[in-house]
């Protein structure tokens, strides 16, 4: 019984910032909405620039236009910020949103395709922009998304998306990348019943099939580029791209010496990479950082990978790394709880990262890792205006955030989670008689 009282009350605690939105809902208008806007009298924390009190920041046709004090509003619609915090918007390095929708329902997932090499299926064009977590996502500050495919050795390509939009191209957000699932010496879990001589024997061969299908790739390249005449072969035209580096390969690698492996063949082969996943990146987090490999990881909150492990040994993995030098993104690796990125992030700033690594890690230091910090990542004049409106410390569950601007959209501060609470909270035909 008290197992379930624990859960419950972790469930309320999840859905109180949410909840508390709905008291702050601006009923004036139910979709995105474009303008010129004035974000007045609040603490802009710009992440690159420090922060500016009783700031304000002029949003114009999708850019930040000004960032300062006393910018006059002109006709721009002027909004009232006293108290608060702007924040730019927040990046979730990985998972799949908008690529399922019900967990336990087959027909709502679309992040999988049958067979083990599949590296041109295209993560964006399955995203569902009507997924009913988009809108529970965004409400907590986050605004951009990698949409990450799953499955065999080279399942697909990832895409980075705005979490505003009807069309994949309105959703686009600029980035994209081939998985490559790395093959693993550990076992799969706790449950892997393989003696250590089978473990090694599968590794070995995953590995001879990997290099199998990267030389094929290379050979690809190597007869498109000489001018051969090319049968059509999708899935080696789109690994091609990683091969010349035209997309960089997101490696999917956790375990400590598969890491190691993983860096010399990404050493060996020349290709672009992220390092993604790397559970137990603070083993190895000096020799990730002389590699010069940036990292996604997560989730944060998360359970030790061995059992010999700390408690919090998932929690202070991405301050270990960023300590060692390492350029770190956090990810929640999620789909309907996307919108626990923040406190992904605040466990990994509580655990050593610190505030300020950690507000970086899931803004400025993503949008370099996906290498659009010209346009995202920070409250700059001519960044495009994806940023929000909040009562405090994004990461910590109090906070509730009051605005959310995606491409110069403000965002309505609404979804299923919120309607439902107002629904209830004043009752129409209520219980008079």
């Amino acid at each position: 019984m008290k197992k379930y009282k624990a859960i419950i009350y972790i469930m309320a605690m999840a859905l109180l910032p949410l909840l508390s939105h709905a008291q702050q809902f601006d009923g004036e208008f139910i979709k995105p909405r474009n303008g010129k806007f004035l974000l007045q009298n609040a603490t802009v924390v710009t992440v690159t620039k420090g922060n500016i009190s009783n700031g304000s920041v002029l949003i114009v046709n999708g850019k930040i236009e000004a960032v300062g004090n006393d910018i006059p509003a002109g006709d721009a619609e002027v909004i009232d910020c006293t108290g608060q915090f702007i924040y730019p918007g927040l990046f979730d390095g990985g998972g799949k949103l908008g690529l399922v929708e019900v967990n336990s329902v087959p027909e709502t997932q679309d992040f999988s395709e049958i067979g083990n090499v599949t590296p041109n299926m295209q993560a964006l064009v399955a995203i569902n922009p009507n997924s009913e977590a988009i809108p529970v996502t965004r409400v907590s500050g986050v605004t951009t998304t990698l949409a990450n495919p799953a499955g065999g050795i080279f399942p697909g390509t990832a895409a980075l998306i705005n979490l505003n939009g009807y069309t994949p191209d309105q959703m686009f957000a600029g980035f994209k990348g081939i998985i490559l699932n790395f093959p693993t010496s550990a076992r799969r879990s706790t449950w892997d019943r393989r003696s250590d001589e089978e473990v090694k024997k599968d590794a070995e061969k995953a590995e001879k099939d990997l290099n199998d299908i990267w030389g094929r790739a290379v050979k690809y390249q190597e007869l498109k580029a000489a001018g051969g005449d090319l049968q059509f072969y999708p899935e080696m035209e789109q690994l091609s791209k990683a091969v010349t580096g035209e997309l960089p390969l997101l490696v999917e690698v956790n375990a400590a010496s598969d890491i190691e492996v993983a860096i010399k063949w990404i050493k060996e082969k020349g290709v672009k990479a992220i390092l993604t996943g790397v559970a137990e990146g603070w083993r190895v987090a000096d020799k990730i950082a002389a590699s010069g490999l940036p990292v996604i990881t997560g989730p944060v909150l998360s359970i030790p990978t061995r059992q010999s492990d700390r408690y919090d040994a998932a929690y202070t993995n991405p301050g270990k790394m960023a300590k060692a030098g390492v350029k770190v993104v956090i990810r929640s690796n999620d789909t309907e709880n996307t919108r626990n990125l923040p406190f992904n992030a605040g466990f990994a700033a509580a655990y050593g990262m610190g505030k300020e690594e950690a507000l970086k890690a899931v803004t400025i230091n993503a949008a370099e890792v996906f290498g659009i910090a010209d346009r995202r990542g920070s409250i700059e004049a001519g960044k495009d205006a994806t940023l929000f409106v909040a009562s405090g410390d994004p990461f910590e569950t109090r906070t509730q955030v009051s605005h959310v601007f995606i491409d110069g959209y403000r965002v309505p501060m609404s979804n299923r989670h919120i309607k439902l609470y107002q629904e209830f909270l004043e009752r129409s035909p209520g219980l008079e008689k």
